[in-house]
């Protein structure tokens, strides 16, 4: 496996993990809590900046292997995971403009990846 590549793996992996973070944030603010302070001290909310933070070292890592320019290539995949995450936990609709949106990101990461 190329050194790239390697790199690029756990930029993706950081953005699948910062998808799981806004999942759990989603469930929080979906609840009711007794005072402002446990609405943001609580534990899904304390797990997802944690995951937040372990994202963010796992982009930094992967910045010492992948140029700058894929790095805006790989977070948009992100979309990809948020929505795949809002239709299978949340039960979200998709619609004909959000799949034209996920085609055209995905399109672009793929015109890239082949350096059209």
């Amino acid at each position: 496996m190329s050194r790239t590549l390697t790199y690029a793996l756990f930029a993706l992996f950081g953005v699948f993990i910062s998808g799981i973070s806004q999942v759990l944030l989603k469930k929080s603010a979906g609840r009711q809590y007794s005072s402002a302070i446990r609405e943001y001290l609580n534990p899904l909310v304390i797990v997802a900046y944690a995951m937040f933070f372990g994202a963010t070292l796992l982009s930094v890592y992967a910045y010492k292997g992948i140029p700058l320019s894929m790095g805006p290539i790989l977070d948009a995949t992100g979309y990809v995971y948020v929505t795949i995450f809002g239709i299978t936990i949340f039960h979200e609709k998709l619609n004909a403009r959000r799949i034209l949106a996920l085609v055209l990101i995905i399109l672009g990461i793929v015109v890239y990846s082949l350096g059209l």
